[in-house]
Order: structure tokens, then C-alpha cells, then sequence
């Protein structure tokens, strides 16, 4: 039986948020979620006018790892900027609508319903011709039909969930992959070429991976830009470097005019199983409240910022890193009595934070990634990790240096 949620398990203060600071996080359907009676019914009464049909297509690039260590953040968001705009070009041409706010180096794009299943996947096809032919780094493509909910500018549910964790941890650069039921609505005498994917998705079914079929008749033009999470300065500065790569320089002035050295703390909190995947999902938002509630309760004390929760991640800067390590310390004790698990990563480095038009804030830059890395990828429930440029500034006891590998990248950390 799944935990049952009250508004008396957090602060009072925090559905007082204002919606422009919520920071992408649903407030008012988590408060209308905790005032129900929590059934199955309650929450497809409150997600059915968030439900949509359609394809979910999300990017991912690789080989990212290894750019962050030979560039630096300004020429990073340049490289990743490319592949973005072929995605938002091609996608919006045949119907797509971009989802979320592309601040990191993946995309997403909704097709609703009706859109030609062809027309799509020879779009993909289009998109990949086009990184393959003008980027610095290529993507995976990973796409999929089913129902989603449309939720606080973001797509959720458990087959977005799949599709996006698919994208990223499964798909590789230059390939496209689809799933049953995207290849379920291709006309099989348009020629598309499919290899099945070994291995089993609940969630998605069977997986295949598009290794040929007709293209876009026509490339379309340049129309706008992708949701950039940016100001239009600092995009149009982007947009100079991107076609100066190499000019070391500009990146030198550009980073900086806009970044600033922080340590970072990532915590992604661990979800649990509940009766139904409707319910699921609003416990993950009350969860991720819960995540919000206790960092908005620490951070003044400790000097942080938090920057962003969402999905079960919070995201929060500090300029020392003893005060970044206390912090950590003080929330995995906290979430722990509430018998909730988390693993936390931290790094330090050059930063990029923005404020997002919608409201609330995001950050890029290599200590989120590494942070990332370490806590999500490779780390284990109820631990902290912190990297070297952390450890070096800390009085730590207790904490044992751990290697692990990404993208071909060794990487050492160290875990208490």
C-alpha cells in the first residue's frame, strides 16, 4: 500500500509559493492531490485535462563527458546548440511543439495525435543527416506513441519516463530508435529499414532502431528558435561563438561576461511503489515537494540557493564547499527520518544560472553534469558523493575514493 500525503507533512510557507517561483514544480495539483481521498479515481479526475496522445520524441547527446574536458562551458552550450536547432527546425516544420526548456544538452518534442507516423521518422531520419552533416557532437533519437500528461510545461507519466530513460541511457550518437507502437503505424511499403533491439521495455514494448528509409522532400527553413532558456543577449552571443568555435578569445570574454564559480549540490531522492501508475506519479510530485520543502527550510542557514526541483532532482549552489557538504549532510538526515532515500552529488566549478521566462531558474555547466554523473549514474542509495575539486576543500572522515567510468571517461570521486 502506497503512503498517504498530507499538507501537514510540510511547511505552511510552501503553498504560499508564488507560481512564478514554484520553479516548474505543480504546487496547486499537489495541493489538490493532498486534499483528496488519494484513490486511483482522484487522480485520473485530476490528470485528465493534462492527458494527451501523440509521439514523444526525445534527444540526448553523446560523447558530452569527453567535450567537458576539453572545453570550456561557453563553447560546450555552442556545440550543444547546434544539434537543438536541427531538432526544433525539422520538428516544428512537420507539427511538433517542443516541450520543457531546453537548458541541457537533450531535447523533447510532443506530436499530437494524427500526425503521420512516416512523416516523422523520415524527419528523424532528416535530422540526423543534417548533425551529422553541420554539429560537433551527435545525438541519439529515441520516439514513441502512446498517452502522456501534460504537466507544469513538461510531459510525465511512466511511458515518458521510459522513452526519455531509453533516449538517454540506451540509444547511442547518429541512431534513431522507435517503439512497437511508433512502428505499428509505419506504412511498410514506404521502405523504412528496421532492426529489432535486443533486450525487454515494459514499458515501450519492443524497440527497433531505424537504419534507413525516404527523407523530408524539402529541408525546412529556420523559423525562430527552440524554448532557450537564456536571455536573447546571451543567445545572440552564443549564436556569434557557435560560428567561431576555436576562437578562444571571444569564449574567454564570453565566460567571463556571464558565468560564475559555484559549488553544486545535486539530490535526487528515491520514489516508491504505489497501486496504481496514476497514483505513482502524484506521489513522485509529493515526494519532490517534500524535496523542495526541506531545502527551502536549510539553505538560509547554510548560505545556498536552490535553483531548480523537479522530477525527484534538486539543484542548489553554495559559494563554500564546507557549508555545500553540511547542507548535503543536514537533508540526507532529514529524508532519511522521513524513511525517504536519497543520493547526492558534489561539485564545484564555472557556472552558467538563468532565469527562466515562465519563472523559476536553471543552471548549466560541467559541476551539474559531474554532479550528475556521480550521485545518478554510478551512485548508490543513502550515499554523498563529492568530487576531488570538493574533497581537497573539506574536512571529511569517512569518505573512500571510488572510479567509475562514463562515456569512456575515468572518473574518481568519493563516497560517505
Amino acid at each position: 500500500m502506497a503512503t498517504r500525503f498530507a499538507g501537514t507533512q510540510y511547511s505552511p510557507g510552501l503553498f504560499d509559493v508564488a507560481h512564478d517561483i514554484s520553479g516548474g514544480l505543480p504546487i496547486e495539483l499537489i495541493e489538490q492531490w493532498l486534499v483528496s481521498d488519494q484513490s486511483h479515481e482522484d487522480a485520473l479526475e485530476l490528470l485528465g485535462p493534462h492527458r494527451v496522445i501523440g509521439f514523444n520524441v526525445v534527444s540526448d547527446s553523446a560523447g558530452l563527458t569527453r567535450l567537458t574536458r576539453e572545453h570550456g562551458l561557453l563553447e560546450i552550450l555552442a556545440i550543444i546548440n547546434q544539434p537543438k536547432e536541427v531538432v526544433y527546425r525539422v520538428g516544428t516544420a512537420i507539427g511538433g511543439v517542443a516541450v520543457g526548456v531546453w537548458a541541457a544538452d537533450n531535447t523533447q518534442m510532443f506530436y499530437p495525435d494524427g500526425t503521420s507516423a512516416d512523416v516523422l521518422v523520415a524527419a528523424l531520419l532528416t535530422i540526423q543527416d543534417e548533425v551529422k552533416r553541420g554539429c560537433h557532437i551527435q545525438i541519439g533519437l529515441g520516439a514513441h506513441y502512446g498517452e502522456f500528461y501534460r504537466v507544469a510545461g513538461g510531459l510525465c507519466g511512466e511511458q515518458s519516463d521510459a522513452i526519455e530513460e531509453f533516449a538517454e541511457n540506451v540509444t547511442g550518437g547518429g541512431e534513431i530508435t522507435i517503439s512497437q507502437a511508433v512502428r505499428d503505424r509505419l506504412n511498410p511499403d514506404r521502405g523504412f529499414e528496421l532492426v529489432r533491439r535486443e533486450g525487454a521495455w515494459p514499458s515501450l514494448g519492443a524497440v527497433y532502431t531505424v537504419v534507413g528509409g525516404p527523407r523530408l522532400a524539402q529541408l525546412p527553413e529556420r523559423a525562430g528558435h527552440y524554448p532557450i532558456p537564456y536571455s536573447e543577449e546571451f543567445y545572440r552571443d552564443l549564436v556569434a561563438l557557435e560560428q567561431r568555435l576555436g576562437d578562444h578569445a571571444l569564449a574567454q570574454a564570453l565566460t567571463a561576461k556571464y558565468t560564475h564559480e559555484k559549488v553544486v549540490v545535486l539530490i535526487e531522492r528515491a520514489g516508491e511503489t504505489a497501486d496504481t501508475r496514476e497514483i505513482g506519479l502524484f506521489n513522485d510530485l509529493a515526494l519532490t515537494a517534500t524535496l523542495r520543502d526541506a531545502g527551502l527550510r536549510h539553505l538560509q542557514e547554510e548560505h545556498g540557493e536552490e535553483i531548480k526541483v523537479s522530477s525527484g532532482i534538486g539543484i542548489y549552489t553554495f559559494d563554500e564547499p564546507a557549508r555545500a557538504l553540511e547542507f548535503a549532510e543536514t537533508f540526507r538526515r532529514e529524508l532519511s527520518g522521513d524513511g525517504i532515500d536519497c543520493r547526492i552529488g558534489i561539485d564545484a566549478g564555472s557556472v552558467l544560472i538563468f532565469d527562466l521566462a515562465g519563472g523559476g531558474r536553471d543552471i548549466a555547466g560541467s559541476p551539474v553534469n559531474f554532479a550528475s554523473k556521480m550521485a545518478q549514474d554510478r551512485g548508490q542509495w543513502g550515499k554523498i558523493y563529492l568530487s576531488d575539486r570538493v574533497y581537497e576543500h573539506v574536512d571529511v572522515r569517512g569518505y573512500h575514493p571510488v572510479t567509475f567510468s562514463v562515456s569512456g571517461v575515468d572518473l574518481v570521486g568519493f563516497e560517505g
